[in-house]
């Protein structure tokens, strides 16, 4: 790992034609680099979230821009460092090819854990967004394993040569009980069937607000018993021939996120489809379309890449004012890629 000078980053072959210039960080030309929030806290599950995107010799990872809360120590360091491929836990996700887990950063390949643990970072999930065989980017989401941040991330894998069903590959259980924990490793599903099969089977984003009602979380009896109240999953298409999924769930008190939004591709722009706010409650369609290159939305569907915005009351279109209304304040943009076009931008709001 190391600090080299910058070099342009690179929008991967597919989205060439579709994207804008952009800066050694991974940003449209002409955005303020106060895109990259390094202040408010992120009082919920997920704690940080960084982005990282290839070089223009695509022969290391630049930081992209990142969400760091109250860890602004661990924000300045990140910014000076770069990865190669197989190097650090971006470098390694790229390489993979596949969402990668380190539930603890101690005797592993984490090469920022002594700064991590001084900001209550305690582990981390990397996941690989990849256009065809172009790596776009690498996202990283950083939680801690505090007394205020109960909730549990998995890693669920198929692979179609050896079986239909989708199985836990790893997952993080924290403060979690035992018995949660032991029923999700001997569960398995299919396509379309529990919170993982949904993800997988519509390629989009899922989010249940409520794991006790309905049929469709499988394990609500034993999330309940642990204080599992929300889960969100979504596919993450690699390039190891496997299928992927990453669902994150959380406690009544430790949202995963503040407020969660999924944009369908409508044309060249966003539509709404739904949502869930901790102040609103679920959300529904929205009238308001996003346009392609409009807002930070907007740039993770131009691009293909995440972006990030420390002040949402800014977004434009009326968007900004909403969300003021609803209390938050940063907002990642994250594209959901399917055969190397963006079809969908999951946001997150803290």
């Amino acid at each position: 790992m190391s600090a080299p000078g910058r070099s342009q980053a690179l929008i991967p072959e597919p989205f060439k034609g579709e994207g804008t210039p952009v800066s050694p960080h991974g940003r449209p030309k002409g955005e303020s680099r106060s895109a990259q929030h390094e202040g408010t806290p992120i009082q919920t599950f997920v704690k940080a979230v960084e982005y990282w995107v290839p070089g223009i010799d695509r022969r290391h990872l630049e930081y992209g821009g990142g969400l760091y809360g109250q860890a602004t120590r661990f924000a300045v360091l990140s910014r000076k460092l770069c990865f190669g491929r197989g190097e650090g836990l971006p470098g390694k996700a790229w390489e993979q090819g596949r969402p990668l887990l380190l539930k603890a950063f101690e005797g592993s390949y984490f090469q920022r854990t002594a700064a991590a643990h001084a900001e209550g970072l305690t582990g981390a999930l990397a996941w690989p967004i990849f256009a065809g065989e172009y790596l776009n980017a690498v996202l990283v989401v950083f939680f801690g394993d505090g007394d205020d941040h109960a909730g549990a991330i998995e890693l669920w894998c198929n692979d179609p040569a050896e079986s239909k069903d989708m199985g836990l590959a790893d997952g993080h259980y924290g403060r979690t009980a035992e018995a949660f924990e032991f029923i999700s490793r001997r569960t398995t599903f299919r396509r379309g069937t529990g919170l993982p099969g949904l993800a997988w089977d519509s390629g989009l984003p899922v989010f249940l607000p409520d794991l006790g009602k309905g049929s469709r979380f499988l394990r609500s009896d034993s999330a309940q018993q642990v204080g599992i109240n929300r889960g969100l999953a979504l596919a993450c298409a690699g390039n190891d021939g496997r299928h992927h999924v990453v669902a994150l769930l959380s406690a009544l008190n430790t949202p995963i996120v503040r407020r969660f939004e999924v944009w369908q591709r409508e044309g060249e722009g966003l539509a709404r489809m739904s949502g869930f706010c901790e102040s609103e409650g679920e959300l529904g369609p929205e009238p308001t379309l996003v346009e392609r290159g409009q807002g930070t939305l907007g740039s993770a569907l131009l691009n293909g890449v995440p972006a990030v915005c420390d002040d949402v009351a800014s977004e434009p279109g009326g968007l900004g004012a909403k969300l003021r209304r609803a209390a938050v304040q940063t907002l990642v943009a994250i594209p959901v890629l399917r055969d190397g076009r963006c079809i969908a931008v999951m946001a997150w709001y803290f």
